[in-house]
């Protein structure tokens, strides 16, 4: 090919044609599209026809040349280390000629070409690249100098480290500079792209924007109040950074930012305002923000609270005006379900067995009631201004304490008490939102409170009986050390109705909730253990696939809580049959074993000789996952081409499984060792290189040497070297249990267990001497050199709304 490429007409007909073709909404036709596209990159200027398309033809429709810069743009990412050196030259040369392309769309999609080529580590070999983008800044043509600061911006995003490299040169000593002179230009779109170009370097402290910091924060100031909401918003993100990075330098105009924030906060553009209430959340870090924020608090809580009401186009879209969609006869869609990931089990001493120690495990919440009672919901399943509102109030009830209450209390009484319910759903979140920080100061109020909340579950909107399951998950503590018939009864019963309500929204809110009571109440909930059962398996015929998900940990919960309590056999009776229908239900492949195995670990463990009936099948399923995933786990790393690797969460859920059942079988689970391969199984499993793996092997075998250690004896041999090896507290709940597994061996070999200290002791020396060692691993590092035993043993749990 010469430099004068000059594409066949045959060959540009059939290219466009192919465009225009997969535009189609036929299936069909795209796969074929595909496939005749993937055929012609066989031929070395493909590329070159496709770069032709976007830069030249612009009698052709916007759309089509996009689209072939998009297939030339995933082209560069997958292959272009093996495009022809004139290919190459070729493409990079009409990307530069077409920066300036009077459409915004074919400018952006230059761009993206351009960042693509540049992330293939090509900026050092496209040295003319970045002068000449530079230079077009200066351009008299808007369309040459947007379409540059498009594609630089770009390259700012994806290579902010090498653009402040040796390697370069340091273009960033002319290029941060150049940005700067452009935050007061006249279009808010340059005025936009040079703040954003500027804010990838302000976290990373890049000594080319340090040296005009002065400068950077005053023309910030200048565009504090731009007409332009991209640009406001652009502004507000750097102030965010740079409270983070050079509080030092914002010292002195703290007073005036935080005027400014309180402002853009309440900016009738959501994003605008989404960004600004960042700043609360990063100040709450910062040791100044008591002195500085304190004043303000007046005028500043009132506007969080607002910024946590629904907005209407929320509530159309959370259907919040309708209350019984339970029984739909629509399913739930799988991509309103997130993937969700097993914790592995790990092994800590327990004290005080039953009491106080369940709230450790993180309450049932997960990090969206957290931020704001968990708007789970396509576009609302994003961070927002509800979430970022209920936690920046969380996290400055945390910094101020009981000292916040006095401003907030006028807010709650206004807002509790209002006819509109998005007002009154806001207040209840604000109550849920503050209760970690606030504690102390909100007892005296909860023996009203509590109360009042519990009549809200009955609240004809179904979002308000929602965000009140969760506001009063977070007083789970307080509500269970009280009279059990003025609060702990009243509470349970009106959360179990909700886990029964016709809405899908609350059934969830309600299971969560209820989880996290669960955790605080431990052998409490006793008494109430039939009722409690009777509804959670009720639901099982209600729930759809989201929900069940929910169901499944909030027995297992439950199961991990009351403990023995749970091995009756009327409590059997109830629960085994629909767990097992599911069991049996869900093929090997499903996801939904996740859930499922976690909930039969902590009902086997719960039950005891109870589950002696289930246990066989059960056993034997876990061994096979076990073996399926490690044959995959071979075939794939000889064959990758052709096996896909398997997925080793099915691996670690049965080996926490089998720990259930070893642990709460005992002795009785000598006979289901004796009859597999579970002992080799599990060497392998032990040398796997996912810490996950690991770490649940090893409770695994700490729990087989304690019910059946005559299988264990053989392989002490193989087993203590890889668990020496494995005493690293970088990797603490895999050193954890590792630890555990000695220990236990250690107390079942006793003066046997003298020839393989050489392999241990050192590094338990060293994790006793490390500083900032968990306590967890303190105490089972500590327990077994003094050869003291774990009667007992604690599994830290995931959350009970991880599964969402």
């Amino acid at each position: 090919m010469k430099m004068e490429w000059k594409p066949e007409e045959e060959g540009l007909r059939q290219i466009l044609t192919l465009l225009k073709e997969s535009q189609s909404p036929d299936t069909a036709t795209q796969r074929a599209v595909q496939q005749k596209l993937e055929e012609l990159n066989k031929y070395p200027d493909f590329n070159n026809y496709l770069i032709f398309v976007l830069t030249n033809l612009v009698t052709e429709a916007e759309p089509t040349r996009s689209l072939s810069g998009l297939i030339l743009k995933n082209n560069v990412k997958a292959r272009y280390n093996s495009f022809l050196p004139e290919v190459a030259e070729f493409i990079k040369r009409e990307c530069l000629s077409a920066v300036g392309d009077p459409s915004p769309l074919i400018r952006a999609t230059v761009g993206i070409i351009i960042t693509t080529i540049a992330s293939k580590g090509e900026l050092t070999s496209w040295p003319e690249l970045l002068p000449a983008l530079c230079q077009m800044l200066d351009s008299q043509d808007y369309n040459v100098c947007e379409g540059a600061f498009g594609a630089l911006q770009k390259i700012c995003e994806d290579t902010a480290e090498l653009l402040d490299s040796d390697a370069l040169n340091r273009p960033l000593n002319v290029l941060i500079p150049k940005f700067l002179q452009f935050f007061r230009h006249s279009s808010p779109k340059i005025r936009c792209h040079a703040i954003a170009c500027v804010n990838y370097f302000i976290m990373g402290r890049t000594q080319a924007l340090m040296l005009h910091i002065d400068s950077f924060i005053e023309n910030l100031f200048h565009l504090a109040a731009d007409e332009d909401p991209d640009v406001r918003k652009n502004v507000c993100h750097a102030l965010v950074l740079l409270l983070e990075v050079r509080l030092d330098r914002l010292i002195p105009y703290l007073p005036n930012i935080i005027e400014y924030m309180l402002m853009r906060t309440q900016d009738a553009e959501e994003g605008v305002a989404l960004e600004a209430c960042e700043f609360w959340l990063s100040l709450a870090e910062q040791n100044v923000c008591r002195e500085v924020l304190g004043p303000r608090l007046p005028a500043l809580l009132p506007v969080l609270v607002r910024g946590m009401r629904y907005s209407v186009m929320d509530v159309i879209l959370l259907r919040g005006d309708r209350d019984d969609d339970a029984d739909d006869a629509e399913p739930d869609r799988e991509s309103d379900i997130r993937p969700r990931f097993h914790k592995p089990r790990s092994h800590t001493i327990k004290h005080n067995a039953g009491a106080g120690d369940s709230n450790m495990s993180g309450g049932g919440e997960s990090e969206d009631e957290e931020e704001g009672g968990g708007d789970d919901d396509g576009s609302l399943s994003d961070w927002n201004l509800r979430k970022c509102s209920a936690a920046a109030l969380d996290v400055l009830a945390n910094v101020f304490g009981a000292d916040l209450l006095p401003v907030l209390f006028p807010i709650l009484k206004e807002t509790l008490f209002h006819d509109d319910w998005v007002i009154k759903e806001s207040g209840i979140l604000a109550v849920g939102a503050v209760a970690d920080g606030c504690m102390g100061g909100m007892v005296p109020h909860l023996p009203d409170l509590v109360p009042y909340l519990v009549c809200c579950l009955a609240e004809s909107k179904a979002l308000v009986r929602a965000i009140t399951c969760w506001t009063l998950s977070r007083y789970s503590h307080w509500i269970v050390s009280q009279s059990h018939d003025l609060y702990l009864r009243p509470v349970m019963t009106e959360l179990l109705k909700r886990v029964l309500d016709n809405n899908k929204r609350v059934q969830e809110a309600a299971c969560s909730a209820f989880a996290t009571l669960e955790e605080e109440a431990c052998t409490e909930l006793v008494p109430y253990l039939g009722h409690i059962l009777q509804t959670l398996v009720y639901a099982f015929g209600r729930y759809q696939h989201k929900n069940l998900l929910i169901l499944y940990d909030a027995i297992g919960t439950l199961a991990d809580s009351v403990g023995h309590h749970l091995n009756k056999q009327e409590y059997i009776d109830l629960l085994m049959p629909p767990l097992i229908t599911k069991w049996n239900v869900l093929k090997d492949e499903d996801k939904d074993l996740f859930p499922l195995l976690e909930c039969l670990s902590s009902v086997a463990t719960a039950l005891q000789s109870g589950f002696l009936p289930y246990c066989e099948p059960v056993f034997r399923r876990c061994v096979s996952l076990i073996e399926q995933t490690l044959n995959q786990n071979i075939a794939n790393s000889q064959s990758p081409e052709q096996f896909e690797a398997p997925d080793k969460d099915f691996m670690i859920v049965a080996l926490d499984l089998l720990s259930g059942l070893a642990e709460g079988l005992d002795g009785h689970i000598n006979h289901l060792v004796l009859n597999s391969n579970l002992m080799q199984l599990l060497y392998q499993c032990m040398q796997d290189p996912m810490p996950e793996v690991r770490q649940s092997s090893f409770a695994l075998l700490g729990d087989l040497t304690k019910a059946c250690f005559q299988h264990v004896l053989p392989y002490i041999p193989e087993f203590l070297p890889i668990l020496g090896m494995n005493l690293n507290p970088e990797l603490i709940s895999v050193c954890n249990n590792a630890t555990w597994a000695i220990g236990e061996i250690s107390i079942k070999l006793g003066p046997e267990t003298s020839k393989y200290i050489p392999l241990v002791l050192s590094h338990l020396v060293d994790i006793i001497n490390r500083p900032n060692t968990p306590k967890t691993l303190l105490e089972n590092t500590g327990a077994r050199r003094c050869g003291t035993s774990a009667t007992t043993t604690r599994r830290t749990r995931r959350s009970a709304a991880s599964a969402r």
